[in-house]
């Protein structure tokens, strides 16, 4: 078997989230939690449905690091998932604050213009949790 690629995901697609069936359909294998390194910035991206995060990466700025999760893909199952993925949402290089990079969802900055900033909130669940709490 080919050497799996592990994948960050940061909102709809984390466990219990509306799009984890995207992961769990193609024999995703949850590696387990992590966070971001502290340069990290996340956004609610506007019309997004299900409701969706916008993670960007803003060298020198000093925040708590995003919760999220790794997952392992096998190279064909990434390549149709990451085929898959609408703009303004990407695959880049994240850096996980153990200074690891994988591969993970990050967004465009133009979609963030004007975007609600969550990023005190620590995560997408704490997110989803304080809208629903509200």
């Amino acid at each position: 078997m080919s050497e799996r690629i592990p994948l960050f995901v940061v909102g709809a697609h984390l466990s219990g989230m509306p799009l984890n069936r995207e992961l769990t359909d193609v024999q995703a294998e949850l590696r387990g939690p992590v966070q971001t390194a502290h340069d990290y910035r996340l956004f609610v991206l506007p019309d997004t449905t299900p409701p969706k995060p916008g993670l960007l990466r803003k060298p020198g700025f000093n925040g708590l690091g995003i919760a999220g999760e790794v997952w392992l893909l096998d190279p064909a199952a990434f390549g149709r998932f990451v085929a898959r993925i609408p703009a303004p949402l990407g695959i880049g290089k994240v850096m996980l604050s153990d200074g690891e990079m994988v591969s993970g969802f990050l967004c465009e900055a133009y979609a963030t213009e004007g975007a609600e900033e969550v990023t005190h909130l620590g995560g997408w669940r704490r997110y989803i949790k304080s809208r629903n709490a509200g």
